[in-house]
Parts: structure tokens; sequence; C-alpha cells
């Protein structure tokens, strides 16, 4: 499992490098905060087991758990400089953020199954009226898709994590790491040209 997650994390930049004995996780996270990639990915060789352990338990799926994994160490990278030692050890630090990661997961996969049985159900009797709303609502959604597509990759990510993913302008800030007001900033220009591509008050 360490080895799919590491590869992943290298294809992101964030490459786990050989090392002797590790430090404590404190000392490598209060390192990594200032940008030491070595440390890092020491950080990264002591905690990834206890992570994907965690996480798998959750989930118990390994493919998901070692995506959910992935994603943890590189949310850990970012947030870094975040860390606070009053408030708790890096260890308690790291695997909070994937204990929250795997229940955000499982409760994604929850309400996706629940979407997928109800379409199920309805399925068997659709009136016309309906079918046609279907393909209206999947024609609009291309047109937003494609409108989403003419932002600029931080406008987009921006939107997508506020307003599919229901985080707040400080969580954006935080997972893009990117300054508060510049993100709301993108924010707002993305709404609008959103809106202009979408011809919206017209």
């Amino acid at each position: 499992m360490g080895q799919v997650v590491r590869r992943r994390a290298e294809r992101a930049g964030l490459r786990a490098l050989p090392g002797g004995a590790a430090p404590d996780a404190d000392a490598l996270l209060r390192r990594s905060a200032r940008g030491d990639h070595a440390a890092f990915a020491e950080l990264f060789d002591l905690v990834v087991g206890s992570v994907y352990g965690l996480i798998r338990r959750v989930l118990r799926d390994p493919a998901q758990s070692e995506e959910v994994a992935q994603e943890v160490m590189i949310e850990v990278w970012r947030l870094a400089p975040r860390f606070d030692a009053k408030r708790g050890g890096a260890r308690s630090w790291i695997m909070t953020i994937a204990h929250r990661r795997a229940v955000d997961r499982v409760r994604s996969e929850q309400s996706a199954r629940m979407r997928d049985d109800r379409a199920a159900v309805a399925a068997h009797q659709r009136p016309a009226d309906v079918v046609a709303e279907e393909v209206e609502s999947r024609m609009e959604q291309a047109r937003v898709r494609t409108a989403l597509a003419t932002l600029t990759d931080l406008q987009r990510e921006a939107v997508e994590l506020a307003y599919y993913g229901g985080h707040t302008y400080r969580e954006v800030a935080e997972l893009l790491d990117a300054p508060l007001g510049t993100v709301k900033t993108r924010m707002r220009d993305g709404l609008i040209r959103l809106r202009d591509e979408l011809g919206v008050g017209e």
C-alpha cells in the first residue's frame, strides 16, 4: 500500500526520499511547514502506514483507502503551516485529518447509493414530463461544465470546492493554500464570468 500512495504523492510533487532514523513527528511537521521536502519525506514514511490503517478500518475498500490516504498526505503538506502544537501532537493532528477524510468519503458514497436507489425506483414508471425535465437538466449541466472550462484553474477549483464541495471561503483558502482575500476575489470573478457565459439575467 505504502508504495502506491508514495507514487501518487510523488506525482503530486511530494516525493518521499530515503532517510535514516526518523525524528519525532512534531519536529518533522514543523520543518515541513517551512517547505522542507526532506522532512516531509521522513514524516510521510513515519505516518503513512497508520494513516492508511485508520482509513482502511473506516472504508474497508483497499483502492479507496489508498486514494484517500494520498489526499490526506497532500492535505498535511498544504496545511502544515497551520499546525499548532499547543492543541495536540502532530500524529493526532494528522490522524484527525485522516478520519475526517474517511468519514467524508463514506458519506459521499452513501449519498451516491441513495441517489442511485431513488433513481432506480423512479425509473420503473416515469411520465414523459419527468423524462423531459431530466433531459433539460442534463443539457443545463453540460452548459455549466462548458462554462466552468472557461475559468482559470484557481477560479474553477474555488467555485467547485465552495458550491459543489460545500466548503466555506476559509476552508477553500486552506485547501488551495491561497490567501483568503485572493480566493474571495477569484470566486467573485469566476461567478461573474459563469453568469455571463450562461446568460443568466438576460
